[in-house]
């Protein structure tokens, strides 16, 4: 059961939209994926076609019921998704001082799904510090950092370098790595702080995805860019990138559909 963390020091960086296209790119090869959506945005259920509507989710029903897999919902193939939920002011709090305060009580909820057989975790972060990532780092197998081409994302390398995120270093399994997003060749800045990354992260940076527009348009159809786009540069970088993660983690191809323990929606 490999767990793959997306998280970034800052937002607006497109993380959540690399999570749910890592999501697909993994189940494109075969393998049976799990987005989570750690994130009070609830957003990452939107790319995969869960209505606006459907408020939903684990977080509310976190403390009451400690098998998460309860919430899981279907999403058609090999992706299912467990949305964070349209939650109150005081089930945020609450369901994040479980985080601090209970070290079980994240593994506790997790513990069906990390457990069953064959299944790839990707798990989307808010952006910056936040109680979730630190309380899932001793069970994650891989970080993706996302950035993007930017001089701001520059001046922030320190957060990561600097183990500012959650006080220590990210990930002590196949470590952190990475990922420059909307990288555009047509603007000098673009293109040397692609360049400046390329040079200072080296081996560290495990992709590259260039500015499409594409990338927009998927998300607002709630398709992944595969579906929507399988030819565009977003679609070719995100599944190079995919590819490096699952030879990170030695992830297997698989067949068949999800079943048993995973709810429908």
């Amino acid at each position: 059961m490999p767990l793959v963390c997306v998280c970034s020091p800052k937002g607006g960086v497109g993380k959540t939209t690399m999570a749910a296209n890592l999501a697909w790119a993994l189940a494109r090869s075969g393998s049976k994926v799990l987005a989570i959506d750690f994130d009070v945005q609830n957003a990452l259920r939107l790319h995969f076609g869960v209505p606006l509507s459907d408020g939903r989710g684990f977080v509310a029903r976190s403390a009451e019921n400690p098998d998460w897999s309860q919430a899981v919902l279907t999403t058609g193939g090999n992706v299912f998704v467990l949305p964070y939920g349209d939650v109150t002011e005081e089930e945020r709090v609450r369901f994040e001082d479980h985080l601090t305060q209970d070290a079980h009580f994240l593994p506790r909820g997790l513990s069906t799904l990390l457990n069953y057989p064959g299944l790839v975790i990707v798990a989307d972060f808010p952006p910056g510090p936040n109680p979730a990532l630190k309380a899932v780092a001793e069970l994650a197998d891989l970080h993706l950092v996302v950035m993007l081409a930017d001089t701001a994302s520059v001046s922030l390398l320190p957060h990561i370098e600097n183990n500012r995120m959650i006080g220590k270093a990210l990930n002590n399994k196949a470590g952190h790595y990475f990922v420059l997003n909307q990288s555009d060749t047509r603007r000098n800045i673009s293109r040397d702080v692609t360049a400046f990354m390329q040079q200072r992260l080296d081996d560290k940076l495990l992709g590259v995805v260039h500015r499409d527009e594409s990338v927009a348009e998927a998300n607002a159809s709630q398709q992944s860019i595969f579906d929507f786009s399988p030819v565009s540069a977003a679609a070719f970088d995100i599944e190079l990138i995919a590819r490096r993660v699952a030879s990170l983690l030695d992830i297997q191809v698989g067949n068949g559909e999800l079943h048993g323990s995973l709810r429908s929606r």
